[in-house]
Formats: C-alpha cells, structure tokens, sequence
C-alpha cells in the first residue's frame, strides 16, 4: 500500500478519491485551504493539513508532513464559476506543487485535467492530438490546461487524467446544480458543443487505478459523446423544462476517445449520459418525471 497525498482533499472529486483510497488501504493525507474542512476529511479517514497551493512554502510544509510517495492533484477553484481563479490555480498551483514533488524526491504524480481541450477535427480524439488554438490569434485556447501539463510531465511518473464533463451528484449537474437550475429555466450554456461525458463515481474510479497506470495523458470520458443539440434538450426536459430550450457553446469542441483508459483496465459502470443525466428519475426522489 502506498502513502498518498490528495491536493485538493476536500473538493467533490478529491473527498471522494481519499474515501476510495482509504477503503483500499493506502494511508492517504489530504489538503484543504479552511482549517474548517479538516473534520470532513477526518471522517472520511484520511489526514488533513491545510495548505494554500499558491504559496509554496505552505505546499513544501505539507509534503514534508505527509512525506508522501504518490500525490494526486484534485485542486479547483470553481466557487461561483469563477475561472479566472481556477486558471490560476491550474498553473501557480501545479507549479509549487510539482516543484516541491521535485524537491522532495517524490516521483508519482496523477493530476485532474480535461478531455474537451482538443482541435476541432471530424474523428475522435485520442491522447496524441493536439490541443485547440484561437483560431484568429493561432494562442492555445486553454492556455492553463497546457500549462498544467507541462508541469506534470516535468515528474519523472506524471498522470494527467483528461476528464470529461462532470455529472452526477454533488455536480453542477445534479439535481440540485447550478446547470440543472439553468436548465429547468430552458438555458442550456455548454463550454463546447461537443460533450464528452463522465459521471463522477467512474472519474474517482479511473483515479484510483491511475496510481498503477503509465506516464502521460488519459482521458477519462463514457462511451457516447454527444453534441449539446442532442443533449442539451433531453437534460432540460429531464430537469422539468417544457418548452424549447435555449442552446449555446463558446466553441465546438471534440468528442473524446476513452480506448486507451479501457486498454489500461477502467470500464465506465455509466458508459452514456442518456441513462443518468437525461432520466426524470434522476431529478425526482419519486422516480415520476416532472
């Protein structure tokens, strides 16, 4: 078993990445900003330290106390939709946290990134393509996603796990998110219009068996991507919108491959979104649709 350090240990993905890591015997140490969060990851059995992931010596101190072997990197930022701010965490934070991996020899790093980064092409994407640019400035369309991953691979077994669009609960789509609030008002606002998806229990999943998996990206997406014109309007009506919903995305996007992941050993339990997200029962504790 290993010891384990999860950045980020509080947040939806890293609590319960450090429940399944516990469950599977590691001892597993976790991260927080709020000394008041230490409770919940206490209870979940893993140890808290608070840790400010802009400020390295706060970063160096915590290694030093968890002394870990393997660190998992589920740092976001995302209170209010607030980019900007995950942006940089993406990339002073990576950059503290990988620097002092390095300083402090420890040699395994798996890291959350994203699958909807992509060029625009007429295929799925696997790992090897290249990611998306402005089209009028040729700068990289998601500047602070390249940038973390540089960073990653600078560890000598760095794992970036190119999620897909989170659902499920605790989720901006979960019955009581943000988007599904949006949705049950007829908006449906996509970051991309193509949506490669992944319910959450499946993403810790993959999480856990990246401790073992090979250097480089991965992405970690279902087995039906689809465009928001096909699933924007089943969510809506799922969520209790009866009309015709308003649709929009900032850019086209790709959909994703998961053949590498599969051929790594991780099977989606949710292999489409159109089981789940797109389901009344979802929505209502009586399993009627709205």
């Amino acid at each position: 078993m290993s010891r384990i350090l999860v950045a980020g240990a509080s947040g939806l993905l890293g609590s319960a990445v450090v429940r399944a890591l516990v469950a599977a015997g590691h001892e597993v140490h976790g991260t927080t900003r709020r000394a008041d969060r230490l409770p919940l990851i206490e209870r979940l059995g893993g140890r808290g330290i608070v840790m400010d992931a802009l400020d390295r010596a706060s970063v160096d101190a915590a290694l030093a106390v968890a002394a870990p072997n393997i660190v998992i990197h589920e740092l976001t930022d995302l209170a209010g939709f607030d980019f900007a701010a995950n942006n940089r965490l993406r990339v002073e934070g990576t950059a503290n946290l990988v620097g002092s991996m390095l300083a402090h020899g420890v040699p395994r790093l798996v890291a959350q990134s994203i699958s909807w980064a992509y060029r625009p092409g007429p295929t799925t994407a696997g790992e090897q393509e290249p990611f998306a640019t402005v089209p009028e400035t040729g700068a990289p369309a998601f500047e602070a996603v390249e940038i973390l991953e540089r960073e990653v691979a600078r560890v000598p077994h760095g794992v970036a796990l190119r999620y897909g669009l989170l659902y499920g609960p605790g989720t901006w789509y979960a019955p009581d998110g943000e988007q599904t609030a949006r949705a049950r008002r007829g908006r449906i606002e996509a970051t991309t219009a193509w949506t490669s998806w992944v319910h959450v229990d499946d993403a810790v999943e993959a999480t856990v068996l990246a401790l073992d998996w090979p250097p480089g990206p991965v992405n970690i997406v279902d087995d039906d991507p689809a465009q928001v014109d096909d699933w924007g309007p089943r969510y809506a009506h799922a969520a209790g919108y009866r009309g015709t919903p308003t649709i929009s995305s900032r850019a086209p996007g790709r959909a994703a491959s998961n053949a590498l992941a599969r051929s790594l050993g991780w099977l989606p339990r949710h292999p489409t979104w159109r089981t789940t997200l797109a389901d009344p029962a979802t929505f209502t504790p009586s399993g009627e649709a709205p």
